[in-house]
């Protein structure tokens, strides 16, 4: 979702060099990685040009690299994008991430909670699924109207999933 959302919204796919800004023609995801050696971040590249399952195995084998130290230079170098995830390893809420330079953006996902959604009558209810997510952005390069527009093609791709299909 957020690798579409770039490619829908490409300003934030940027960064800001001492002359200009520079956008990027590819969608470069990190994902970030904790291990017993620290944290590592890790390049899904082209990321907006793969399924689901296929990222999926990606970060499965790129965290394990991390894991056994044995990341190449190439495996973290190139991305153009973070995703930090806190809510699935750690059960946070919701948290502010800290933009890796050059980058322009982090993208902080907190842990989905079920919620009860009440109905028209007063015994009807469901529940749904809510999770937190906050962009961290240079705002020499991503303003907050912008910003708030890639946030709105985020939010449409994971409440509409079907959308992401390649």
């Amino acid at each position: 979702a957020a690798a579409l959302a770039l490619r829908k919204v490409p300003q934030c796919n940027s960064s800001w060099t001492d002359d200009y800004i520079r956008q990027y023609n590819n969608v470069n995801i990190n994902v970030a990685v904790q291990t017993d050696n620290g944290l590592y971040v890790p390049v899904i590249r082209d990321a907006d040009k793969k399924g689901l399952s296929s990222i999926a195995e990606e970060v499965k084998n790129l965290a394990q690299k991390a894991k056994e130290n044995s990341l190449k230079q190439e495996d973290y170098e190139g991305g153009t994008f973070t995703v930090s995830n806190l809510g699935g390893p750690f059960g946070i809420k919701q948290f502010c991430a800290i933009i890796n330079p050059p980058q322009s953006g982090i993208l902080a996902v907190g842990s989905a909670e079920k919620r009860v959604i009440p109905g028209s009558g007063p015994d009807q209810f469901k529940f749904a699924s809510f999770m937190s997510v906050t962009l961290s952005c240079d705002h020499r390069v991503i303003d907050g109207a912008i910003g708030a527009e890639w946030l709105k093609a985020f939010k449409g791709y994971i409440e509409n999933p079907e959308s992401m299909l390649l």
